[in-house]
Parts: structure tokens; sequence; C-alpha cells
């Protein structure tokens, strides 16, 4: 028992130890949350507990072998072995196949992966004649996700709009076709396990005999049905023991809901609340800054993290001019840390709210010969949409390539199947021409001839007007016209994340300029070379803070700390979602052990224009006494000090542009100017021009010259 309790502090012990009865222990970050979980089943089985009378459950595989692995190290290999330990989804199917007659479905019953279920979705929509165009698979499935998660049966289902409408009819049909091939998608498996437990109270009785002691990982990432599982099978005994940080819950989008807190409380109004404050990872200036941040929720368990490490270095702030300037500081600074042996390189991290972000520092990273890690996501130039967008313009660039026009050709759907297009390959190869000059010919015959002459039409329009626009306006109007942009945005997070990489690749294509469509893929296709990198290198990581939480690094670096980026723009006008913004930013300060870098872009450009940016309101709420802020927009300028001690006033650039200025940009053509602003080493200009009305520019980045 000793060597048990030996290595813990008052507050692990004081939770370990804890009496029978529900406990809710608030456990902050780095404060050894796995190591209170693992010893309290150690001490539960030492006390006496059956091992297959207690139950252990996380959120993911790996966490589940990790916590497996600590108890095995504990109590020794076959005790463990015994206790009911998984995540929900692994321990619902367990219970299932237990009870598979009394729940209406074979021991031998199916699990439907997210691929399958949007094939099963597309059936139910071809059942019921619905438009699989207009009714997205995937954001159909998101509202029938959505609703078993909140343990909403079809019958019970009430739409609020006719989108949810159709999608309520198809959730219906969806389950029967489900049922008719003996199958459960995952949200089935815990909601079912709910309604098996309500509906039968001699399997609820059964299991909550059984089930002496509930411990909970991550409760605070726990959906409404995972909540009334707990609930349900803790009924008898009370025993729920569960461990999480309301503070870092950060996964509303994909159904958690940190307010089982508060329902933990309610339900259970007995329930003894035990805090972990020690801090075992980050300095004190770390902690500061990011109770600074999170004190601001409200509805919060307040606790006060205390770091066990002195108080460090002050945490760098800067403002950068661009993405591509914020991006050069990470890798130069990365340089100099490695140089004077401040840290490994596989000891730093680089984080961001969006996948869309690493493009700029993956640039950057390859232009400096710096090997890296991307966590948690594909690498920019390798995700399935910009791969599915250069493959358009390869083709046009170039006829020969099939493999770029397998790809796409069908994508978005146009009826041109596997079989098809072999046909087609077949045709070109007995001709000794291309794909697409068999299509162009206009000799096909079959049920898809119709579905190739059209889409043969599409690619000469987007050769002809190759000759005639920039890349940027090539690939806006081949976005358009091939549908791949509607085809993206399905109503769904998803639809509009892979949209943002496809608008980070429209950026890339503006700043451009008048680049040749052959040099501008040939560009890519250099910087793409990344994926040659090993992944196991000891090398800095790039991730989203979204895949950082339970991470840690000595050295980490967040960058593009601005308005509507983080807090991200959907959140501004939802108070809860700007809370969890909030929590994204608390989770992403408490990731770093050592040295903390906040980073900003003065401008950010956006479709090959240049706005402001609006510093993120999150470093407005960091103590200042916690910072190193040179060259940033928090400190006050000094004016300059002349011989006599008296203030100058600041030399002022000069504008180059004047209103009424006849102006030529590389995109947009000619123009006028309508005003100009300048703004620090840059100047702001609105120009109405001939082809596409008034924009608003950066002269430093948008390529603009006067007329001849």
């Amino acid at each position: 028992m000793h060597s048990i309790l030996d290595a813990l502090n008052a507050q692990q012990r004081r939770a370990v130890e804890a009496p029978s009865g529900p406990t809710l222990v608030i456990a902050g970050p780095g404060s050894g949350k796995t190591r209170v979980l693992t010893a309290r089943a150690a001490y539960l089985l030492a006390q006496g507990t059956p091992p297959y009378r207690l139950m252990a459950v996380t959120f993911t595989n790996k966490a589940a072998r990790e916590m497996q692995e600590r108890i095995e190290r504990l109590v020794g290999f076959s005790t463990a072995r015994e206790v009911w330990l998984g995540t929900f989804h692994s321990l619902c199917a367990r219970l299932l196949r237990r009870e598979a007659e009394r729940a209406g479905l074979s021991r031998e019953f199916s699990i439907y992966d997210t691929d399958d279920q949007l094939s099963v979705v597309k059936a139910a929509l071809a059942d019921l004649n619905i438009d699989d165009k207009k009714y997205r698979p995937a954001a159909v499935h998101a509202v029938i996700s959505n609703a078993k998660n909140n343990l909403i049966k079809p019958e019970q289902f009430q739409p609020q709009t006719y989108f949810e409408e159709i999608a309520g009819r198809v959730y219906a049909r969806y389950n029967a076709l489900l049922r008719a091939n003996d199958a459960l998608d995952f949200d089935d498996l815990i909601a079912e396990t709910v309604w098996l437990l309500e509906r039968e109270a001699t399997v609820r009785e059964r299991y909550q005999e059984r089930l002496q002691h509930i411990l909970v990982d991550e409760f605070q990432d726990t959906n409404l049905a995972q909540y009334a599982l707990l609930k349900l099978l803790a009924g008898k005994h009370r025993n729920l023991f569960c461990v999480g940080d309301p503070d870092q819950g950060i996964y509303a989008w994909r159904g958690a809901d940190h307010r089982n807190v508060q329902r933990l409380l309610e339900d259970f109004p007995d329930a003894r609340v035990i805090a972990l404050e020690q801090n075992y990872r980050s300095t004190q200036v770390i902690l500061d800054a990011a109770m600074a941040v999170i004190r601001k929720n409200p509805n919060r368990q307040h606790i006060q993290l205390v770091a066990q490490r002195s108080n460090g270095p002050k945490i760098v702030v800067r403002e950068l001019f661009n993405e591509e300037e914020e991006a050069q500081y990470v890798v130069d600074t990365i340089a100099e840390l490695i140089r004077r042996n401040a840290a490994q390189p596989g000891e730093i991290a680089v984080m961001y709210r969006t996948n869309a972000q690493s493009r700029a520092l993956e640039d950057a990273f390859v232009r400096a010969g710096m090997p890296y890690r991307l966590v948690g996501a594909t690498r920019f130039y390798a995700r399935k949409e910009i791969r599915d967008v250069l493959a358009y313009l390869r083709i046009i660039n170039n006829p020969a390539d099939t493999v770029s026009l397998q790809r796409i050709i069908n994508v978005p759907p146009r009826g041109i199947g596997e079989k098809s297009f072999k046909a087609l390959e077949s045709a070109a190869r007995a001709r000794g021409v291309s794909c697409l000059e068999v299509i162009e010919a206009g000799e096909l015959e079959g049920r898809t001839a119709k579905a190739l002459t059209e889409f043969g039409a599409l690619w000469r329009q987007w050769v002809r007007l190759r000759a005639e626009l920039s890349v940027s306006q090539l690939l806006d109007h081949v976005l358009q016209t091939s549908g791949y942009r509607a085809y993206l945005l399905d109503g769904t997070q998803e639809g509009e994340e892979r949209w943002a990489n496809v608008n980070e690749l429209r950026t890339v294509a503006a700043e451009a300029g008048d680049m040749m469509l052959t040099e501008f893929l040939a560009n890519i296709a250099l910087v793409s070379e990344v994926d040659n990198y090993d992944e196991h290198a000891n090398a800095p990581t790039l991730l989203t803070l979204h895949a950082a939480k339970g991470l840690e690094f000595r050295v980490v670096f967040i960058v593009g700390l601005v308005e509507g980026i983080l807090p991200h723009s959907r959140s501004m006008d939802d108070e809860e979602a700007l809370a969890e913004e909030r929590r994204l930013m608390y989770v992403g300060i408490t990731r770093a052990k050592e040295r903390l870098y906040l980073l900003y872009p003065f401008r950010r450009a956006q479709w090959g224009e240049s706005d402001v940016s609006v510093p993120s309101r999150f470093l407005r709420d960091l103590p200042q006494a916690l910072l190193d802020m040179r060259a940033s927009l928090f400190e006050t300028q000094q004016q300059p000090t002349a011989a006599n001690g008296k203030h100058e006033a600041p030399a002022r650039r000069r504008a180059r542009f004047k209103p009424g200025d006849r102006v030529v940009h590389p995109t947009f053509g000619e123009g006028i100017v309508l005003s100009s602003t300048v703004r620090h080493d840059d100047e702001e200009v609105e120009v109405f021009f001939f082809s596409v009305g008034g924009k608003r520019l950066s002269v430093l980045l948008s390529g603009l010259q006067r007329a001849a």
C-alpha cells in the first residue's frame, strides 16, 4: 500500500484515498491526472475490490493502453487484466455482445466505421429519392450523429429547419438499413447501451450490482449519452470517480459537453470535489499567464495552479509583419535555441488554430532545410483537397497526366466510375493518344458518354482560359465551374476546414502574380517534397491546438494570435463558443514547460489581399509583468530623443500613391487609387479596378505599380 501512495503529493493522496461515494477530481494541466487515476485503481484493488467489479474508462485506445500498463506495474498482470478497462465504445461493444438478444442484435453484429456510415447515408438518400448533391451525406450524418449523442431516437427527432426535416427522414431510413445489416455505428454503441439499460431492469440491475467502482478519465470530454451511461451504471453503489478539467474542455465540435461537470454536481449533491493544483510541468510565469486567460470564463470551478519549478523566463510576445515573416521568425528562433543548447529540436512545438495555417510554416521550414514533424494532420500539400485542386491544374497544364485525371474525373461525383475510366484508358492506349484527347474526339459510347463529354467541354474551356487568366483567376474559375467548391462546402465543419485549406492555396496562387501555370506547379512540387523528411526524426513538431491536448514541450510557439483566428470568427456571436476558444488558448499555453512564444502578424493575407489584423483579445488578458513584448503593438512606441533631450516627432514613411493615380495590379489589371494610408512600414491603398471593382491592398504585398 505504501508503495502506491509514497510518490503522491498531499492533494493526489487525498484523491486516491477518498472514501466511497461520488468524487470529482479537478486535475489542472500537468498535475498528475493519470498517476492519480491509476493509483486509485490500484488502491481499490489493494483494499479488496475484486478486479472484475472495477471499471476504468477513457477516450482513446492509446490512453487505455497506458492506463492498463500502469495498473499492471502496480498490481500485476493477471489482476490488471480482469479490470473492465477500455474506451467508452469498446466497453459498450463488449456489453452489447453479452446482452445481444435483449438488445435485439446478434452477437456477431458489425460495427460500421466512418466510410461505412456515409455509404449507408447515401443508400438511405437514394431510397428516399433525395438528391445527395443537394443534401450532402456528411452533413446529413452530422445531424444524425448529434441526435444519437443526445439520445434522440428517429421517432423523437424534432426538426427546426427544412434541412433537419430531410435529415430526420434519412435518420429513420439509415437506422433501418443498419439493422437490416445487423450493424451499429459508433454512436449506436453508446446510445443503444443506454437505451438497453433504461429498458431492461434485470440487465440494468445486474451491471449496477457488478460494477462497484467506476473510474472515468477526461470527464470534461464526455457527451450527454456517455454521461447518461455512467449515471445508470453507478446507480446502486454511487462510486463514480471522475477525473477531468473543465478548463480543458475543447471538443464541443465533436459532441463533448463540459457542462457534464455541473450535471454531476447536481445529480450527486454529496459529491466530494478535490482539486489537483500542484503543477509538475510548467514554470510559474507560464501558469500565471494561463490563469489570467482562463479566469475570465464564466461559471467555472476555480483552481489556482502552483508550479513546482522556478519562475523561468518571461513569455515572448512578438508582432511580425505577416504570416511569412512570422514563420521565418519561428524558424530563426528555433535555430538559435538549438545553437545555444537551450532546447533539442524534438522538445519544440509550433501550434496554431487551424490546419491551413501550417502552409506558411511548412514553407519556411523547407526553405531553411530544417526537418519537422506534422502531428494530427496531413502535410499541407499532401491534403486530399489540395491534391485534388492541384490535379485539376495539372491536367490543364499537361493533358497527358492520366494520374491527375483519374484523381478528379469523378470528384465531385459525375457518374464516371472506375470501370468507365479503365475503358477510357484502353481506348487512349489503342489510339496512341491521351484520355482527354479521346474525350475531346467525341466518339464515346455507353452510359457515361454524356458525363465524359460534359467534362471534356469543361476541360477545353479551362485550357482556353489558361492563356487569358492568371493562375489565381484560373484556379477560382475551375473551383466554381467544376463544382468542387460546392462539393467541399457540404454544411459540415470538416467541409469548412477543407475549404479553408483551399483558400490558403488560393492565397499562394494570388501571391504568384503573373507567374506561368507551369512554373507555379513546379514551385509547388518542390515545396511538397517535404514529405521525404523522416517523421521520427528529432525535429520540431507542428500541430493544431486541438491536437496538442495531452502533450507537453520544453518550448512552445503559438502563432496567428489575431481576432478571427483565435478566437475563431465562428465564435464571435456565441458566448459558449467564445468560452471554448478561451479554453483552447489555455490548453496551448499550458503545453509549455520553460519557454513560450506568442506571435501575431500585423497583416494577414487573404486571397491576395492584405488587411491589418487585430491582436487576439486573449493577449490583452496577460499581465504585462510576465511578458517580453519588444516590437509589439502592446508597447507604446518611444519617440526619438534629440541631443537636447527633447522628443522629436517620429519620421513618417511617405505615401507612394495618392488619390487619382492610375495603377496596375498583376491580377486585377488597371485601376484608380481612391485613398492611401501609411501604416507602419507599409501603405494601404483603396483602388477601383475596372475589371473587379473596389479592393483594399497592401502596397508591399500586392505588387501594385503605377500605370505606364
